[in-house]
C-alpha cells in the first residue's frame, strides 16, 4: 500500500474547466490514485496510516494534471514510420503528456483495408498499447479506420475485443456521409467514440470534409476543426460552433487563425468545455513533443483565455469526452501529474503568468499513476524552481 505526498505546491490547476483553480497545497497519492487534496494537515493524517511514504516538495511551483494529446497517429510501439523517428512518445512525455488518444494508425506500412485486415489491425494496436505503455504513457490505440465492407457485426466483434475508438472518418474508403452515418451509428451503439476528419485533405486517400458532412454524420469529436493542416472556412467553422454541440478539437498542426476564432466564440458562449487539444502528429508537419504545451500557450496568450482554463482543455475536457479517469486533480482520479514553473528568464512570476505571457513553462517533474517518470524535462526550458524528493 504505497503512499506518496506532494506538498509545498504554490499553484494547483484542477483540470476542471468550470473551476480551473484549487485552493490547496498538498496531494496524497495511494496506489496510483489521488486519495486526497487539501492543505498540509493531510500530512499529519498520512503519518497515522503509513510509517513511511515518499515526499515530493514542489518548491512552491505549479502542479497541473497530466496533459492528454487527443490526436496522435501512432503505429506500434514508440516509433513513427511517417517521420522515421524513434521515441517520439517518450519525447512527448517530457512535454507533460501522460495520455495519448489514437486518431487512427493510418501510417502503418501496408495498412490493410479489407474488413478482416481492418479488424485485426485495430485489435493488434489496441492490445499492444494496452500491454506495453511506451515510457509509461497511456496510449489508447486501435482506432479502427472505416473501410467499405464493414458490417454492424464487425463493430460488435471489435467492441467485444476491446476496441472503443473510431479513427478519423474520411481517412479510409468511407467518405460520403450516406456511407459513414450508418457505420457511425453502429459504432456508437457498441460504445465506441467516433472522430471525424474536418477540412482539406491531409494524406493521399483522405478527402475534404465540410461542416455539412460533419453535421450529417454526427461524430463525437470534430477532429482538427482548425485544419489538419488545411481548415474549413470561417463561415463553415461558425456552423459547427452554433449549429451543434459537438466537441471541437484544436490541433497544433493546424491553422492558428481558425483556432483563435473557435476559442473566442466559444468563450463568448460560455462553452469552453467543448474544446479539446491535440497535436495531429506524427504527420507531414513532423513530430512536436511540446505541441500540447505550445497550443496551451497559444490559446492563453493570443486568445485571452486564462492559462488554467487552457490547461483544462488539454486535460479534464478530453478526459470527460473519452470517459477517462484522469485529466483532473480530485480524489479517485489516476495520479497523472506534472510539476511546472516559469522558465528561467520569463517575465512571468510563476508558470501560469509565463504561459499567459506567451512563454513555454519548464517541466520539472512528470508522474504517471503516482510514479515519477521524468525528473527534469529534456525538452522544455529549465524550470526556475526545484523539486526535492525524500522518504519519510
Amino acid at each position: 500500500m504505497a503512499y506518496t505526498a506532494i506538498t509545498n505546491i504554490g499553484t494547483l490547476v484542477s483540470g476542471n474547466i468550470d473551476e480551473p483553480m484549487l485552493m490547496a497545497d498538498t496531494i496524497i497519492i495511494h496506489d496510483g490514485k489521488i486519495e486526497a487534496v487539501g492543505d498540509k494537515n493531510l500530512l499529519n493524517a498520512l503519518r497515522v496510516h503509513s510509517d513511511a511514504y515518499k515526499l515530493i516538495d514542489a518548491g512552491g511551483m505549479t502542479v497541473i494534471p497530466g496533459l492528454i494529446d487527443s490526436h496522435v497517429h501512432p503505429v506500434i510501439g514508440d516509433y513513427t514510420p511517417r517521420q522515421k523517428m524513434a521515441d517520439f512518445i517518450d519525447s512527448s512525455l517530457h512535454g507533460g503528456v501522460t495520455t495519448m488518444i489514437s486518431a487512427g494508425e493510418c501510417h502503418t506500412p501496408g495498412r490493410p483495408t479489407d474488413p478482416a485486415g481492418v479488424k485485426a489491425h485495430a485489435v493488434l494496436a489496441q492490445r499492444s498499447f494496452q500491454k506495453q505503455r511506451p515510457s509509461g504513457v497511456k496510449v489508447h490505440g486501435g482506432a479502427v479506420i472505416l473501410e467499405k465492407g464493414l458490417t454492424e457485426g464487425d463493430f460488435a466483434e471489435l467492441a467485444a475485443n476491446g476496441v472503443w475508438l473510431v479513427g478519423e472518418v474520411g481517412l479510409g474508403s468511407i467518405k460520403e456521409p450516406a456511407d459513414a452515418a450508418p457505420m457511425v451509428q453502429w459504432a456508437k451503439a457498441h460504445g465506441m467514440k467516433v472522430m471525424m476528419h474536418t477540412g482539406g485533405t491531409s494524406i493521399p486517400g483522405s478527402s475534404t470534409v465540410t461542416a455539412a458532412d460533419v453535421l450529417a454524420v454526427k461524430p463525437d469529436v470534430v477532429s482538427h476543426i482548425n485544419g489538419g493542416p488545411t481548415a474549413i472556412s470561417p463561415a463553415e467553422v461558425d456552423k459547427l460552433i452554433f449549429d451543434s454541440d459537438l466537441t471541437l478539437e484544436i490541433v497544433q498542426c493546424g491553422n492558428p487563425r481558425i483556432a483563435d476564432q473557435v476559442v473566442r466564440k466559444l468563450a463568448g458562449l460560455g462553452k469552453l468545455g467543448r474544446i479539446i487539444l491535440g497535436n495531429d502528429a506524427p504527420s507531414g508537419t513532423g513530430v512536436i513533443p511540446l505541441g500540447i504545451l505550445r497550443t496551451i500557450v497559444q490559446i492563453a496568450s493570443m486568445s485571452d483565455i486564462p492559462a488554467a482554463a487552457a490547461i483544462a482543455m488539454a486535460s479534464g475536457n478530453t478526459a470527460q469526452v473519452y470517459g477517462l479517469n484522469t485529466g483532473s486533480i480530485a480524489a479517485g482520479k489516476e495520479a497523472d501529474l506534472v510539476i511546472i514553473d516559469r522558465p528561467m528568464g520569463s517575465v512571468g512570476k510563476n508558470a501560469l503568468e509565463a504561459i499567459q505571457a506567451g512563454d513555454l513553462p519548464g517541466v520539472a517533474m512528470v508522474l504517471i499513476d503516482g510514479e515519477i517518470k521524468v525528473n527534469k524535462s529534456r525538452n522544455t526550458p529549465p524550470a526556475a524552481g526545484k523539486v526535492t524528493v525524500g522518504q519519510v
